[in-house]
């Protein structure tokens, strides 16, 4: 048995829960901040059978793609602002970084 979570960007979230709904894979599913863009993210807890494992990565990988956004860079707080540059740039956002944990004991009531 191992516990997946997935951490994906808010606009893959809906997606992401229906296409797990349809696979059976049973998901608890919690809201997140990203640190690096301060947008929201939703975190997916995931217990799954070893011999499905691989199966649920495919299908985030499949889900959550990368993709290029815009965005305006936050102003530096208490630094030097000489270099602070305050034109939107380009980022790649998306995807979703997926830890795979072995759990010893699992139990549902």
């Amino acid at each position: 048995m191992k516990m997946v979570i997935a951490i994906v960007q808010d606009h893959d979230s809906q997606r992401l829960t229906d296409r797990l709904t349809k696979a059976n894979f049973r998901n608890t599913k919690l809201a997140s901040t990203g640190g690096f863009l301060r947008a929201g993210n939703t975190t997916f807890l995931c217990g799954v059978d070893d011999e499905r494992v691989n199966d649920l990565l495919n299908l985030i990988d499949d889900t959550c793609g990368n993709r290029e956004q815009t965005v305006a860079p936050v102003t530096p707080m208490g630094g030097n602002a000489d270099s602070y540059i305050p034109y939107p740039v380009e980022v790649e956002v998306g995807g979703a970084t997926v830890f795979v944990l072995p759990i010893e004991q699992f139990e549902r009531f």
